[in-house]
């Protein structure tokens, strides 16, 4: 069962506008990179479901961040099948991201309550994807759907539409004050901040520095942006 309620993962997207991805296959190098990010200062980590036994490790990845990270909000991504996004609901996701929109894992997050970003790249699948309930839709990949044209595009004729790029964003302050400036919601950064060369040598401060540095310049960049 969630810890957090769909407006609480919500809300955190909206107000941190950061959710940070990754996937490892060893369980010691998960929970030490959670640590690593929410020491950073973010509030969202997307576990995304590749590899095999990716659904043992997440288990055992909740279990330790509700014990020892309570503040760390932990959601399942890559879910491309309604009984996947289940089997992630049922071992604690609070939010479930895809590359796809499947309206059958709409109903499976809907009836749980819990958030869905389903991956979208025209203003059709937007648009059905928020008649299913989506809060906050994924573009993916970011960069090839069109970048921050697109988004610029997208909310000329629908202002309410609340965007989640992934692919195509850098924790650049260049990157994200352009992806920001066009409109974003949120966005989701992986390699850029948990590189494989920290990943390799277990540099989890390196994380820690590359996490709090997005955040401060997304907190910047918004910030500037509503002024």
């Amino acid at each position: 069962m969630a810890r957090y309620t769909r407006m609480q993962a919500l809300n955190a997207m909206y107000e941190t506008g950061l959710v940070v991805i990754f996937n490892h296959a060893e369980i010691e190098v998960v929970k030490n990179v959670a640590y690593a990010c929410a020491d950073g200062g973010a509030r969202l980590l997307e576990f995304t479901h590749r590899g095999t036994f990716a659904q043992e490790i997440f288990s055992e990845l909740e279990k330790y961040v509700s014990r020892g990270i309570p503040q760390l909000i932990l959601g399942a991504g890559s879910i491309t099948e309604p009984h996947t996004a289940a089997h992630y609901i049922n071992n604690g996701a609070n939010f479930i991201v895809s590359p796809i929109l499947n309206p059958e894992i709409s109903k499976v997050c809907n009836r749980r309550k819990v958030a869905y970003s389903p991956g979208c790249g025209t203003l059709s699948e937007i648009s059905q994807a928020e008649e299913l309930g989506a809060e906050i839709v994924k573009i993916f990949p970011g960069r090839e759907v069109g970048g921050p044209n697109f988004v610029r595009s997208v909310k000329l004729p629908c202002p309410w539409t609340s965007i989640m790029p992934t692919g195509g964003v850098d924790p650049t302050e260049d990157s994200l004050r352009e992806w920001f400036s066009a409109g974003v919601t949120c966005v989701g950064l992986g390699s850029g901040v948990i590189t494989k060369e920290a990943l390799d040598s277990k540099d989890y401060k390196e994380i820690t520095k590359r996490v709090k540095e997005a955040v401060e310049i997304i907190t910047r960049v918004k910030s500037e942006i509503i002024a």
